[in-house]
């Protein structure tokens, strides 16, 4: 899982995913945190036949159920094996609210080899070997505020298991048996890792059926990470 991210510059969004030049400046976070304030593309809500948009809203999505934006759990990963029954999120997904997240780099945490764990984590940036930006698969939500009447965009990253991943798969803490305080066999760990979009797939993520993009929900892949810490 992922909480915390750095944004690249406007201008390299709207030239690298094609979001034209008429947005109003930057208006979010560099480094975005938790209910912080990101950058997301999704399909454009008032075309008819199919353009992009660039959008900034809330990182942690707010579901149309809820009273306020203040959640008192955390939205801001939705784990993807979860999408198509979880209250949360079930009705952006049904609806094909997929969007891309912009990362110039995005951090984890690195607690040691699986057999081991270090007392404190060491946090590990991952960027892309090519020196572009990521494009991490997200879902996004507008929440109505029924006293105001105003509108806030909001939006989460999906993740996926990556117990064998050479990489992911060493990230986060490892769960460990209650009793003995050995670590858990891989197969039990869960650990998560972000969903790469690549730029070829792009179309497809927005306007894909949900049985087409169930494919594109894996962790990067090993050639484009450049990996360290940070």
């Amino acid at each position: 899982m992922c909480n915390r991210y750095v944004t690249p510059e406007e201008r390299e969004i709207e030239d690298l995913w094609h979001v034209g030049r008429h947005n109003p400046g930057r208006w979010w976070d560099k480094d975005v945190f938790p209910r912080g304030k990101g950058a997301f593309i999704r399909r454009a809500r008032d075309d008819v036949d199919y353009s992009r948009e660039l959008v900034a809203g809330q990182w942690g999505l707010v579901p149309w159920f809820e009273d306020g934006l203040k959640l008192k759990y955390s939205t801001n990963n939705a784990r993807s094996e979860e999408l198509s029954w979880k209250r949360s999120y079930k009705e952006a997904w049904a609806k094909g609210k997929r969007c891309i997240i912009p990362a110039t780099a995005f951090d984890e945490p690195y607690w040691g080899p699986y057999e081991t764990q270090f007392q404190r984590c060491e946090w590990w940036r991952f960027r892309r070997k090519d020196g572009a930006p990521w494009g991490l698969a997200g879902i996004w939500s507008t929440w109505h505020d029924k006293a105001s009447g105003e509108e806030f965009e909001t939006y989460s990253m999906l993740t996926v298991n990556a117990d064998v991943h050479p990489i992911m798969g060493k990230m986060h803490r490892n769960e460990v048996d209650p009793k003995t305080k050995i670590p858990l066999p891989i197969e039990k760990q869960d650990k998560r890792s972000v969903i790469s979009i690549e730029l070829e797939d792009v179309d497809l993520w927005l306007t894909g059926t949900i049985e087409q993009v169930k494919p594109l929900l894996r962790p990067p892949a090993m050639e484009v990470l450049d990996a360290g810490p940070a």
